[in-house]
């Protein structure tokens, strides 16, 4: 099997050094590059399977290079982060990030998250039969595409966002816990905070606008997708 890709973001090198021996001798092909700028031109030129990149870069922030990351392709991303407060992490994981570290951190837990994420199908599977196009009123969801449409307006969602807004919508009317939502969306390896659920809901309502009200809160469970479906495949 060909050794998975991973590009390492991070400004201090000694750090970028000691991460790299480890995923090396696990059998990575490991890329580096110590800014943000670079390690966006780095990634469309390598593909990588994983970045794992720290939120404080020079110039161009880690939570901006995961956005425009997941803007190109359906990339992997491990953020490392020097502060501990809940919010930083739950900011990095709203712009797709997969899983995070918090520093200083075991070279070797780190080369145990890499693999858990590696092993996440990146498109979740559901148990029902999944339609290729769901529509409510205005809103259509398009999985084979992975696009949402508000009427003639594409709506740009993170990979994680939509795989939410599609596992909602997928079952209209069933009311999803968090703990539900994590193992649909991310994973059964996923060990973070079920907060960042909430966080991504409200980043999906934001970015529907008038059309946020079909994701509805379940308070003390979870959340749940309502409204009459008006068409689909």
């Amino acid at each position: 099997m060909e050794a998975a890709t991973i590009l390492v973001v991070d400004d201090e090198q000694p750090i970028v050094d000691l991460v790299a021996s480890y995923l090396v001798a696990a059998g990575f092909e490991v890329h580096y590059a110590y800014d943000g700028l670079t390690a966006l031109k780095l990634a469309r030129s390598i593909r990588p399977d994983l970045v794992i990149l720290d939120v404080m870069l020079p110039g161009l922030d880690g939570i901006e290079v995961c956005r425009l990351l997941h803007q190109e392709a359906a990339v992997y991303v491990l953020m490392l982060t020097a502060r501990a407060e809940e919010v930083d992490k739950l900011i990095g994981l709203s712009v797709g990030a997969d899983d995070y570290l918090t520093k200083p951190f075991s070279p070797r837990e780190l080369v145990a998250r890499v693999k858990a994420i590696l092993r996440r199908p990146r498109q979740m599977s559901f148990e029902t039969v999944s339609r290729p196009v769901i529509q409510f009123a205005s809103l259509v969801i398009d999985s084979d595409r992975r696009e949402v449409w508000r009427g003639e307006t594409s709506i740009d969602l993170t990979p994680r966002e939509f795989d939410l807004l599609y596992a909602l919508a997928s079952k209209p009317g069933h009311v999803f816990s968090r703990e539900e939502l994590l193992r649909h969306v991310w994973g059964d390896d996923f060990d973070g905070i079920d907060r960042v659920v909430d966080v991504h809901v409200g980043s999906l309502r934001r970015k529907l606008e008038d059309d946020a009200a079909f994701i509805q809160t379940v308070r003390g469970v979870g959340y749940k997708f309502v409204s009459r479906q008006t068409g689909g495949l």
